[in-house]
C-alpha cells in the first residue's frame, strides 16, 4: 500500500481545497454557514475520501473515489453559484473551475486503472483481486 500523500490525485485535490478555502475567505458573513461552508465541505471531501479509500481494498477504494468525484462535481456547481453571486474575484472562478476539471479527470482515470484487470503472472494463473490493496501507481 502506498501512502495517500504520494498519490498525485490527492496532492492536486488537496491544493484545490486550500485554494477554495483561501478564495472563500472573503465571502459575506451571512454565507458563513451557507455557500462558504458547502464549498469548503465539498472541496475537503475529495482528498479526504481519497485518503480514506487508499487504506482499503480496491473495491472499497473505487467506492471512495466515486464519492470524491461526486464531491468534486458538487464543488463545480458551488463555484458557478459563487461566481454568479459575485462572491469570487474575477480570476478565482476560472482557476478553481480548471482545478476541479483536472481533479475530476484524474479521479476518472484512477478509477479506470483500478477497474483494469491486473497483469497476468508469468505462470498464467490469475491472482485474486477482491482483497488486494490499491495499486502503487498514482494517476498522472
Amino acid at each position: 500500500m502506498r501512502p495517500f500523500q504520494e498519490l498525485e490525485v490527492w496532492r492536486v485535490s488537496h491544493e484545490l481545497t486550500l485554494a477554495v478555502y483561501r478564495s472563500s475567505k472573503e465571502f459575506p458573513a451571512d454565507e458563513r454557514f451557507g455557500l462558504q461552508s458547502q464549498m469548503r465541505r465539498a472541496a475537503s471531501s475529495v482528498p479526504a475520501n481519497i485518503a480514506e479509500g487508499s487504506a482499503l481494498t480496491n473495491d472499497h477504494f473505487r467506492h471512495h473515489l466515486r464519492i470524491a468525484l461526486g464531491s468534486a462535481t458538487e464543488l463545480e456547481y458551488h463555484l458557478i453559484l459563487a461566481r454568479e453571486l459575485g462572491y469570487l474575484d474575477t480570476k478565482s472562478p476560472a482557476d478553481l473551475t480548471a482545478g476541479v476539471t483536472s481533479v475530476k479527470r484524474m479521479l476518472q482515470r484512477f478509477m479506470q486503472r483500478l477497474n483494469s484487470p491486473p497483469p497476468q503472472p508469468a505462470n498464467g494463473r490469475r491472482r485474486n483481486t477482491k482483497s488486494q490493496q490499491p495499486t502503487a501507481k498514482s494517476p498522472s
